[in-house]
């Protein structure tokens, strides 16, 4: 492959940069990306360069966006896999949502690295959870609390949409997800999702086109059927809102969740949470 410069939108997905990134380090020229606007989710392409830089591949950030010179090989013996962040927001949202007689949620494999979704530990933080994060030994505890609604900018951490609106759902007063756009986008229109979805069980949400706010005090979650809309995300949100509804949640769409953690459900009922998947 030759390589060459490309022009594209920053605000849809980092997945279209990650993929000229890692392509371009084997093309002969390398590639360059010129961002035509503002990037969402910086921290997902910086997780990109983090890996590839582990694999002994070059890139910069420049003015207008990134570049990875060609010509380069990959490389590495070993390569140890930092724990998944956005998979671990359900467990911890559920840890703070359901507590059992005071027991705490420990999630191992949680070293730091470049993923914006570590910031769901701050979220559960600024909300009441009691939230202690042992960066050296990889571990959070969780234990949950009276939670507070709050406002949070998804712009780098759209993954994190559909744990925070339920997790505001449960909470006093409004939580406001904002700069949520491009969450639209995702393998489903999560913004309309949440809302639709968090409305059949009881919640009290106002959709707008850039932000999801939803009404804690005025939500009382109810058992119910939804949908999963074949997003493994929406499936994981909706399992853990379906801890502290009253009755019988149904989520359609369940075998998605094999998309990012095929395991889901077993450890969601090692949580203790009485969970079947017909």
């Amino acid at each position: 492959m030759g390589g060459g410069e490309v022009a594209i939108p920053g605000d849809v997905s980092s997945q279209f940069v990650t993929a000229l990134l890692m392509a371009g380090a084997v093309t002969d020229d390398g590639v360059t990306v010129e961002l035509e606007t503002e990037l969402k989710s910086a921290p997902y392409v910086e997780i990109t360069r983090e890996v590839l830089a582990d694999f002994g591949v070059d890139t910069e950030r420049t003015a207008a966006g990134f570049r990875v010179p060609g010509g380069q090989t990959y490389a590495a013996d070993e390569y140890a896999v930092p724990g998944d962040f956005s998979s671990m927001s359900y467990l911890l949202a559920a840890g703070a949502v359901a507590p059992a007689d005071g027991e705490a949620v420990v999630v191992e494999g949680a070293r730091p690295s470049a993923q914006g979704d570590s910031a769901i530990v701050d979220v559960l933080d600024r909300m009441g959870a009691a939230v202690d994060w042992d960066e050296a030994a990889g571990e959070i505890v969780v234990r949950g609390g009276d939670l507070s609604g709050v406002e949070v900018d998804v712009g780098d951490t759209p993954d994190l949409l559909p744990t925070i609106a339920v997790l505001g759902a449960v909470a006093d007063g409004e939580t406001r997800i904002a700069n949520a756009e491009h969450v639209r986008y995702k393998e489903t229109d999560r913004v309309a999702a949440m809302a639709e979805s968090l409305e059949a069980m009881g919640a009290r949400v106002t959709e707008r086109q850039d932000s999801l706010t939803v009404h804690g005090d005025a939500s009382t979650l109810h058992g119910a059927t939804v949908h999963g809309r074949g997003d493994h995300r929406l499936v994981m949100a909706l399992t853990v809102a379906g801890l502290v509804a009253d009755g019988e949640t149904t989520v359609t769409g369940a075998e998605h969740v094999d998309v990012s953690f095929p395991g889901f459900f077993g450890t969601m009922a090692d949580l203790g949470a009485a969970v079947s998947v017909e």
